[in-house]
């Protein structure tokens, strides 16, 4: 655990003591993240959208998460997985700024 940090010690403490929701894992991604720990955001990003499949934002953000720890094969499948999701839920920013990224993603790979 970082503790170093206030924001990520606090929403580590409210983990602690049993609030594990989509969005409080969320925000410890999105901390982590922000902190250039793009392992420990993931792992934090993956559960987020264990516990909400439909969270548009939490798949975007763990693709990011998997671009910067260097996983593209799986950045690919966060966002693709991602605007599946916010499609379906009419989410359509969302959708386009991940469709954008799949691009930069294959545009990047060729």
């Amino acid at each position: 655990m970082n503790t170093d940090k206030p924001a990520i010690r606090n929403l580590e403490a409210l983990l602690a003591n049993g609030r594990d929701t989509a969005l409080l894992r969320f925000s410890l991604g999105s901390e982590y993240l922000k902190q250039g720990d793009p392992a420990q955001a993931t792992v934090h990003l993956q559960r987020a959208v264990a516990l909400d499949p439909r969270y548009s934002a939490a798949w975007k953000l763990l693709g990011k998460a998997r671009l910067d720890a260097g996983d593209r094969s799986a950045a690919r499948d966060a966002w693709q997985q991602g605007v599946t999701v916010a499609e379906a839920r009419g989410d359509q920013q969302a959708a386009r700024e991940m469709t954008v990224f799949l691009r930069r993603l294959q545009k990047n790979a060729g």
